[in-house]
């Protein structure tokens, strides 16, 4: 009987997070603030505590996963690796095709791997109150369940057009304890700016990070969390990808591509970061690592790579990464949690540099290809999810053209239970593709912060 699952024991979770600055071949071009010059730490413990903040900028190859993090880790890691065999049947493929699935934690998502840390650096400062932002509601279920694990007070700006298409997502948030804003809201004042634009906005995640990171400012009680884009944010999803190099050690096999869908990039990192270095180290030079977006928010294929702020309202850091412009305004897609107008400069950087790619893929196909794998494989997959599953079937089918059986993996990053109502729309013809909208991105990368 063929091994499809490849799981490990839980003293396996791994102790340390990787870094990929470490081994990067530049480093990174550092944060800076509205006045050109680099941001200090000072300045960013207004709204992080220490222990991220020296996590932020560490270039120590390794970082020790505190034992208090391990343990709640162990409700659901190591998280099983999968063989698709049965998709591959579907596809008659020569390709073997694996996927890490994150839709096993409390949260459905691969988000509490960076959730429960942040929330333990906080508990371990004092903070008892969290702001933050989320698209699709992945990020901020996954902090109101972290919150819930340290007795943290959590607020969450989610964006209105996800507040309004996944109402479920909002449910979960407040069962564990979270307070949910449809966000832009009147509360801020990066939202009142908004309204007072666009009083039908449908927000987006540049806009929800600029009014949580307002009243973490603002408050000396709250602090505030991200759940992509940052180094300490990636750092802690690489977890994903040590786990599966462990696994594929048991299967015997390794990748010859890796697939992650990519909005801020703590997904696709999560996965294909602890495989770069084998790469950096000559090991596998032929590995491709590819992040994989929406062609209506095509941030790495056809942004700029500039410095620019990480939120709508500039009261973020200036950043240097891919870009649509950081004020615009994706269209409403039900990927939320790749509605974002940049990417994380690392991922950018690598991507810059040639050491990772990425591709862009539209919404109708991505949904064909989550019905395909949830008909094979039985699991219904989150709409982010299905951007790397259609990027897997893509190299699958040319593949089969080819002959060549290459060895595919891709991050399975959620399920789609608390989606159904995208997937509804998909099966009643309503679901469309979003144009590249050029002169919409045109005009926003024209407002970058000259730097």
């Amino acid at each position: 009987m063929q091994t499809t699952r490849f799981v490990l024991e839980q003293q396996e979770i791994p102790t340390h997070w990787y870094n990929v600055v470490a081994d990067m071949p530049n480093p990174p071009s550092p944060p800076l603030g509205p006045d050109g010059n680099v941001v200090s730490p000072e300045q960013m413990l207004a709204i992080f505590p220490g222990p991220l903040l020296e996590q932020e900028m560490s270039a120590e190859r390794w970082i020790p996963i505190p034992e208090e993090v391990r343990e709640i880790y162990r409700l659901w890691r190591p998280s099983p690796l999968i063989r698709a065999v049965r998709l591959e049947q579907a596809l008659g493929t020569p390709a073997k095709l694996y996927y890490k699935n994150e839709g096993v934690s409390p949260a459905g998502s691969h988000k509490p791997n960076t959730a429960v840390p942040q929330a333990f650096y906080n508990h371990m400062v004092g903070i008892r109150r969290l702001t933050t932002e989320t698209g699709a509601g992945q990020w901020g279920s996954s902090m109101a369940f972290a919150g819930q694990m340290y007795g943290i007070d959590v607020r969450v700006f989610m964006v209105k057009v996800s507040y309004e298409q996944k109402p479920f997502r909002r449910s979960m948030m407040q069962a564990w304890g979270a307070e949910v804003l449809s966000s832009p809201t009147t509360l801020t004042k990066a939202g009142r700016d908004i309204l007072a634009a666009h009083p039908d906005s449908d927000g987006s995640l540049g806009v929800a990070i600029s009014e949580a990171v307002e009243e973490a400012a603002g408050r000396p009680d709250t602090n505030y969390c991200l759940g992509s884009v940052l180094n300490h944010v990636l750092l802690h999803q690489t977890i994903i990808g040590l786990e599966a190099k462990k696994q594929f050690a048991l299967a015997g096999d390794w990748p010859d591509v890796i697939f992650g869908p990519c909005g801020g990039g703590s997904s696709f990192g999560g996965i294909a970061l602890p495989f770069l270095a084998d790469k950096a180290a000559g090991k596998t030079p032929n590995l491709r690592l590819v992040a994989v977006e929406p062609t209506s928010c095509p941030t790495l294929t056809k942004g700029a790579y500039a410095y620019d702020y990480g939120d709508a309202s500039g009261y973020t850091p200036i950043m240097k990464m891919y870009t649509l412009g950081h004020d615009f305004m994706p269209p409403g897609i039900h990927a939320g949690g790749l509605r974002y107008h940049g990417d994380s400069p690392l991922i950018s950087q690598l991507v810059h540099e040639g050491l990772m790619e990425a591709i862009a893929v539209p919404q109708v196909a991505t949904f064909e290809a989550g019905v395909l794998f949830a008909k094979a494989e039985g699991i219904i997959p989150a709409p982010e999810s299905c951007h790397a599953i259609r990027a897997a079937i893509d190299e699958a089918l040319r593949c089969k053209a080819t002959g060549e059986p290459k060895t595919i993996l891709f991050n399975l990053t959620g399920h789609g239970h608390f989606d159904m109502a995208s997937y509804d729309r998909y099966f009643s013809g309503k679901l469309e593709d979003f144009d590249y909208p050029a002169e919409a991105i045109k005009e926003s990368l024209a407002h970058l912060p000259k730097v």
